[in-house]
């Protein structure tokens, strides 16, 4: 793209915008360079890393330019201490935006990122020699060390000897202080008794009352440090060129600072898109451009409008009065485009468009007076480039095509621009005001007629593009509304001929058509509002509901785990008292059972009792472990007695014992709330034998056996002291080890007297 172009479509606007949004200097001057990338690649790659950027949000706060300090460097200047700490801070600054970056995930921003160097050498002697001050630090050098050491104790000893002169001769001395002069310590003395001090005069008061003397015990003194100073000095400027050096010298700072440049520039477009409700474009193929909602970003309020070009619509001819918004939307399209391909997001609310190699434009009053040159002089200079260049993979915006020149003749040359355009496969868009062209889209394949919408009973332009629709001029209607003689205005009808008049009268009808269907489709789309709107309220009804039934099932969900727990705590209480024997114990295990009834899942009901039980048969209860027989069948539920105890239980859950017992299609399996397996790993031998005692209570209590006990294997003393436990345990029929394949000597099978 030309600069000419860049100019005219007020893309240097664009640059400012950037430019307001960067946090550095570098990126600064990137983003004023800024323009179309070379290749569609680059272009999409910037719009990727500008979508990173804004979800990251990533700052370059303390970060500064280090690029006129290595100039001056490169120059042999010296460098001053704080400048170096600062150079230092945006380099360790930098290295901490690359690892933050590079922890979000790989990306663009990670393939730019990558490209900062550590520079760990320059960072660790600049945090070794200077201090936050960018003052040279006393270890800086070993030297260095042992100057400033020597320093401070001849500083001591020349004020003491100073202060020895002032108590020797308080009345000679002016005032009671020690100064500098000439980087000298010295006393003030009265002028007339100079002689009595005897020494060195460095500087005097502006009265003369007072002389600054260096005594002369204290001349040797003061050459020492003198001397000491001048040999700091010099250090200190060779640890700054050590460091000056290192700066200048590391190979990886070109590359950081290209790349935080870049990464300012990408939060740059992010902020700008943010700020500007930019969204960014799709890639198309060559020739295609669709845009939905487009505005111009650079006019507040601007009205949005679609544009679509392609091989159907290759060029759209716009009409219409002066001031209708023609010009913006020339500009609308041209700056997308070269928004588009410079990686930066456009102002649509969707875009498509394909990669433009030459983008021509002929907007505005071209006319030169240094050469000479008419507007429709320059006009045609511009169109003969724009013939040469047109292509498929070109895009043509000419403003007022025609112009400045005989109407007819204007008119005649126009046609025959656009035709050519159209053969050579441009695409792009013709403002003009030319009646004879309007007629030309009805017979030019890929051309098509447009106009700006204009309402002349409120005498205000719409700005919203009319596709399919040519634009009347309106001087007649308009010269009309204002009031000019009607004598006039009827002989301007009579010039302008039937003809003419027929053109204007089937415009004006088609006007009449589009805005008839635009109300229709406005009513139409007013309906599909609120049907969205009454679909919205129903979808968020059904949401409260569900939201309301699922506080229902918790706080049901609630009450049962509070039961059951509750349950539990009733079993617990039992075990003790079953602990204690006789009829306690019966008591114990009675009311164990009608917990577990009251607590254990039901079958669902309506289902199918299992046929052929009968008052007398024995059964397996599998949610108690244990076998009964049936007292009487109740449907879904059946008696059963098990021991002295006598309970309900589903049906379907009843396993018959013996041969010829009939057997459930299905049955109903229900776990109890006994384990009737103990896992003691991990405990003390006390903790064990108490759980062991526990178990084997609520096992007797529940008619459990045999019952399992893992202790593991380990030393073995946790399975020593359970089996002499059990040996002594009367409840204890016999007990042995596992089978190897089902624990082995790590568990103890134990058989009770139930």
């Amino acid at each position: 793209m030309t600069d000419d172009t860049l100019q005219t479509l007020d893309f240097e606007r664009i640059r400012r915008a950037l430019a307001e949004r960067v946090s550095t200097r570098m990126g600064e001057d990137l983003v004023r360079a800024w323009g179309p990338l070379p290749t569609p690649e680059e272009a999409a790659s910037f719009r990727r890393a500008t979508q990173e950027a804004a979800a990251l949000g990533y700052r370059l706060g303390g970060v500064f330019d280090p690029r006129p300090l290595l100039a001056r460097i490169r120059r042999g200047e010296r460098p001053e201490g704080a400048e170096l700490v600062e150079a230092a801070a945006t380099l360790e600054r930098a290295a901490e935006l690359k690892r933050e970056i590079l922890a979000a995930g790989e990306g663009e921003l990670a393939r730019v990122a990558a490209r900062i160097g550590e520079h760990a050498l320059f960072r660790r002697r600049v945090a070794e020699a200077l201090d936050e001050a960018g003052d040279v630090k006393d270890d800086a050098t070993p030297k260095l060390k042992r100057i400033r050491r020597s320093l401070n104790p001849l500083r001591e000893r020349i004020l003491r000897r100073l202060e020895a002169v002032m108590d020797a001769h308080p009345e000679a001395v002016q005032e009671r202080y020690v100064t500098l002069r000439r980087d000298r310590y010295v006393i003030p003395v009265r002028a007339q008794q100079q002689r009595q001090i005897g020494g060195i005069v460095l500087a005097q008061s502006d009265t003369g009352a007072t002389v600054f003397m260096e005594p002369a015990s204290v001349v040797p003194l003061n050459n020492e440090l003198a001397q000491l100073r001048l040999e700091e000095e010099a250090e200190v400027l060779k640890v700054l060129a050590e460091l000056a050096g290192l700066l200048a010298g590391d190979a990886e700072l070109e590359a950081s600072l290209d790349a935080l440049a870049w990464l300012d520039a990408v939060r740059a477009a992010a902020l700008l898109a943010e700020d500007w409700g930019l969204t960014p474009a799709q890639d198309g193929p060559v020739g295609r451009y669709h845009l939905a909602g487009a505005r111009h970003p650079l006019l507040e309020g601007a009205v949005p409008n679609d544009l679509h070009l392609s091989e159907r619509t290759r060029i759209l001819l716009v009409t219409g009065p002066n001031m209708g918004g023609k010009t913006v939307l020339l500009k609308t399209l041209g700056l997308a485009v070269l928004m588009h391909q410079a990686g930066l997001f456009v102002a649509a609310e969707a875009a498509e468009l394909g990669w433009v190699r030459r983008l021509e434009v002929d907007i505005g009053d071209e006319q030169s007076l240094e050469g000479g040159l008419s507007t429709f002089a320059a006009h045609l200079k511009k169109l003969d480039r724009i013939l040469e260049s047109a292509a498929p993979d070109a895009l043509v915006l000419v403003d007022e095509l025609g112009s400045g020149t005989d109407p007819e003749e204007g008119a005649a040359l126009a046609q025959a621009v656009i035709l050519r355009l159209l053969e050579k496969g441009a695409r792009g868009i013709v403002t003009t005001h030319l009646t004879p062209l309007k007629a030309l889209a009805g017979r030019a394949s890929g051309l098509e007629n447009a106009s700006m919408g204009f309402v002349l009973e409120e005498f205000r332009p719409t700005y919203r593009l009319q596709v399919g629709l040519p634009g009347r001029s309106y001087a007649l209607a308009v010269a009309r509304r204002l009031g000019l003689d009607e004598e006039v205005l009827r002989a301007a009808e009579r010039f302008l001929g039937a003809g003419g008049a027929r053109v204007e009268e089937l415009l004006e009808r088609l006007e009449r058509q589009q805005a008839e269907l635009e109300a229709r489709l406005a009513a139409a789309e007013r309906a599909r509002r609120e049907a969205e709107a009454v679909r919205s309220e129903l979808q968020v009804r059904l949401e409260r509901i569900d939201r309301e039934r699922e506080a229902l099932l918790e706080a049901a969900r609630a009450e049962v785990d509070r039961m059951l727990e509750e349950a539990h705590r009733q079993i617990r209480e039992l075990r003790t008292k079953a602990r204690k024997g006789g009829s306690e114990r019966r008591d114990a295990l009675r009311e164990v059972m009608e917990i577990r009834e009251r607590t254990k899942p039901r079958t669902a009901p309506g289902a199918n009792p299992l046929p052929g039980l009968e008052p007398g048969m024995l059964v397996e209860v599998p949610s108690y472990h244990q076998k009964g027989r049936v007292v009487r069948v109740e449907g879904e539920e059946t008696l059963v007695q098990i021991g002295q105890v006598k309970i309900r239980v589903p049906t379907a859950e009843l396993r018959p014992r013996g041969e010829g017992a009939p057997r459930p299609k299905q049955a109903v399996v229900v776990e109890s709330g006994f384990e009737t397996e103990l896992n003691v790993r991990g405990l003390t031998a006390a903790e064990a034998l108490d759980a062991v005692h526990d178990f084997l209570a609520e096992a007797v209590a529940t008619g459990n056996s045999p019952v399992r006990i893992l202790h593991g294997k380990g030393t073995g003393v946790l399975r020593r002291e359970i089996q002499n436990f059990l040996r002594r345990d009367r409840r204890v029929e016999r007990f042995h080890d596992a089978m190897p394949g089902e624990g082995g000597h790590g568990v103890t099978v134990v058989h009770l007297r139930v």
